[in-house]
């Protein structure tokens, strides 16, 4: 169980991190390494604004929505309702008052802030998250010797990663417990 999520799966994590780090070492130069760095900064740092932006945005819109619900019921409750209908027959039933039902409450303002601002901090964060990849992905690809190191790196560590699972599974290693 400690291992199903890939969160939890550390002895796996460390495996692919130490192959990562020697193709980092061992297939690119120093400026290689420093662009690749540069990238990843950005994208942490487009996502992190972008994350920023969603969450007040969705604030601004949680409170736009609480006062216009405010206005509403202000308008309703000062509006004349009827207290009872009749009937074609003659009968008269009364019309119960929905008023305190529709007042804004504390659990609904609440609700309104939470979900605006987890909304806007998915949608700010996903459209950080893809200006930052696009940011990122051109200034890897704007020097062309850079690019083909960097691909060429990839490449060799994707390899290395599919030797080492075509080796777990000829030893016997259990597979189910790899794949979940």
């Amino acid at each position: 169980m400690s291992e199903s999520l890939a969160a939890f799966r550390k002895h796996r994590r460390e495996e692919l991190a130490k192959l990562a780090e020697q193709h980092l070492q061992h297939d690119l130069q120093p400026a290689d390494r420093d662009a690749l760095l540069n990238a990843a900064t950005r994208v942490s740092t487009w996502t992190l604004i972008g994350s920023a932006v969603g969450i007040g945005l969705g604030f601004y819109v949680a409170f736009r929505l609480r006062s216009v619900r405010k206005t509403i019921f202000e308008a309703f409750k000062a509006q004349e309702k009827p207290v009872s209908v009749v009937f074609a027959d003659g009968r008269t039933e009364s019309i119960p008052d929905i008023t305190p039902l529709l007042k804004p409450s504390t659990w609904g303002d609440f609700a309104t802030y939470f979900f605006a601002s987890a909304g806007g901090l998915f949608l700010g964060g996903e459209l950080g998250l893809l200006g930052g990849s696009a940011s990122a992905s051109r200034s890897i690809t704007k020097d062309p010797e850079t690019r083909k190191r960097i691909e060429n790196a990839f490449r060799k560590f994707r390899a290395d990663v599919l030797r080492k699972q075509a080796d777990d599974l000829d030893r016997g290693v259990e597979v189910w417990d790899k794949m979940f």
